[in-house]
């Protein structure tokens, strides 16, 4: 946006009164897409305001510029932008979402991989857990871990997401797609409404890390992976953070390599190494 004259956006209610300086939300929203690949645009960024005018109040702050401020250039930054990804964090999945996918990994994909080492899945980002879990037990359904050694990884790059998944505790909306044979098999309920994951099911999730997929070192760390499920995080990023992240994929994943994108996502309008393929009725990425 441009003006010839000085403003302040007038804040929402839900912003506590944080004033929002001329060009301080544009200053934030380029900051947070160079540190965590997500980009607001202009009919989002309300949404950026609202969530990190809160996070101002948190640290005592009545303007959003001090916050970018504080974000930029402070000691604390490091400390101060794990919040920030909590904050603006969308935790919207559940058990059993997209299972062509799911059957696609066991009845098609893992069949093709070889089986003198680890196969290697991950799950990034995993929000609170419902998607490696899904995966989880997907792998102990169809018999896999009798026929082959996995290992299954989990990351997400809010911390806050992955505290939430510790509690092994669900409720609700998550279960709105898993079959009540599944859930009576996998979880055990607490009360009326809440279920938690039983141990065995959440023992076979290797390992919970906290990844932001734009930093390369963090990514390198678990992107070796046979298959990535990495779905519903593009829809956040622009292109050329997603050929990025795509090329780091293609990097470090052996062949073949499997890589499961939601189905809003697509990757034909990008040079990549992966192709488009029909697997068992799912649409899969896959490293040649």
């Amino acid at each position: 946006m441009t003006s010839s004259q000085p403003r302040t956006l007038a804040p929402r209610p839900d912003t506590l009164g944080v004033r929002v300086p001329e060009r301080s939300a544009e200053l934030l929203r380029d900051l947070v897409h160079a540190q965590t690949g997500m980009y607001y645009d202009e009919s989002r960024l309300p949404f950026l305001i609202d969530r990190l005018s809160n996070r101002a109040v948190d640290r005592g702050f009545d303007s959003l510029l001090d916050y970018y401020y504080l974000l930029k250039y402070d000691a604390d930054a490091a400390e101060e932008w794990k919040r920030t990804i909590d904050a603006l964090a969308v935790q919207e999945t559940y058990f059993w979402r997209e299972q062509d996918q799911l059957r696609a990994l066991t009845d098609v994909i893992l069949p093709l991989l070889p089986r003198d080492r680890p196969i290697r899945i991950w799950s990034m980002p995993c929000a609170t857990g419902e998607e490696p879990l899904s995966i989880a037990m997907a792998l102990t359904e169809a018999g896999w871990y009798n026929r082959a050694a996995i290992e299954l990884h989990a990351s997400d790059a809010s911390e806050a997401a992955l505290r939430r998944a510790a509690t092994r505790t669900y409720a609700g909306r998550a279960f709105r797609q898993l079959p009540p044979a599944l859930k009576a098999r996998y979880f055990d309920p607490i009360d009326g409404t809440v279920w938690r994951v039983k141990d065995d099911l959440h023992a076979r999730v290797d390992s919970w890390t906290c990844v932001n997929a734009v930093r390369a070192e963090q990514l390198a760390s678990r992107a070796a992976a046979d298959v990535i499920f990495c779905r519903n995080l593009f829809i956040y990023f622009d292109s050329a953070t997603i050929q990025r992240v795509v090329d780091g994929f293609a990097t470090h994943m052996p062949s073949p390599g499997f890589l499961c994108l939601g189905a809003a996502e697509s990757l034909l309008r990008l040079p990549t190494r992966f192709e488009l393929q029909d697997l068992g009725g799912a649409y899969i990425y896959v490293k040649p």
